[in-house]
């Protein structure tokens, strides 16, 4: 599939292919590419099969992202880059590693984990009238009180350990909008692999390339416990696990996140000079 793909940042900067998580999309992603790009990087960030504008009207199963990884790789002529990957899109990016460890010079790790294990509570009916309310409020006044106010009351309150402005106003910018163009074959590929079950830890030893793990101590959907085993075994990973932040951290510490980042790029020697 030719992935529909954000680009940004300067033409002869070094590529970041960042891969967004479920649901997600390319634009969902821009809290890490903005920031990059400001650096000198060329950031790609492709709707994943399934997601945004990448449409599907067939099922398909979760190894055909990484074909098209390969594709978009191909078309863009990138032979080596970075690869940032947010939940989903840090297994997805673990996988690409994995399979091309000539081509990912590094890894980047958001919220994820080679055998990711969640803690999430029962969801109640209550639970999804509240997001619901909660979201389409947000949706009208993005970050507005009201919109907080519910959305602490709702599944927000297991994305998000930090009720601020900002992260609902990313709620609401790319969060939703993400979850409205996601198509049922998507989510259908990730149940699947879910129910079946996934643990690549073992092989993670092979994946010498530096590399940094982020987390949210209080994740319910990928618990910082998983996250930090991965970390443990990934041979030259560094790893930072956020108090106070859930899945979402990357909306609620923005800027703290991104200096974290910015800070390993030039620890590792890996920022553009301009």
């Amino acid at each position: 599939m030719r992935l529909h793909t954000e680009i940004s940042g300067p033409d002869s900067g070094y590529p970041v292919l960042c891969l967004h998580g479920h649901p997600g999309s390319g634009r969902a992603m821009s809290v890490f590419t903005g920031p990059l790009a400001a650096m000198g990087f060329r950031t790609y960030a492709p709707d994943l099969r399934g997601y945004g504008r990448s449409k599907t009207k067939v099922a398909f199963e979760m190894t055909r992202h990484l074909d098209d990884l390969e594709e978009l790789l191909a078309r863009f002529s990138i032979d080596q880059c970075l690869v940032l990957g947010w939940s989903l899109g840090g297994i997805l990016s673990m996988e690409l590693a994995l399979r091309r460890p000539a081509a990912v010079q590094g890894l980047v790790l958001i919220g994820t984990a080679a055998r990711p294990r969640g803690s999430h509570p029962p969801i109640s009916l209550s639970d999804n009238v509240m997001t619901g309310l909660a979201g389409f409020v947000n949706w009208m006044s993005p970050g507005s009180w009201g919109a907080i106010a519910l959305g602490k009351h709702s599944l927000f309150r297991y994305l998000v350990c930090n009720h601020t402005p900002v992260a609902y106003r990313y709620l609401a910018s790319e969060g939703a909008p993400a979850v409205i163009k996601m198509s049922r074959y998507a989510d259908a590929a990730l149940s699947r692999a879910i129910r079946a079950g996934y643990n690549r830890v073992p092989d993670l030893r092979s994946l010498t390339m530096p590399s940094l793990m982020l987390c949210g101590e209080c994740d319910r959907h990928i618990t910082a416990d998983s996250s930090l085993e991965t970390a443990k075994a990934l041979p030259n990973c560094n790893a930072h696990c956020y108090p106070q932040t859930a899945h979402l951290f990357p909306w609620e510490i923005p800027e703290k996140m991104n200096t974290d980042i910015h800070q390993w790029l030039a620890d590792q020697n890996l920022i553009p000079k301009v």
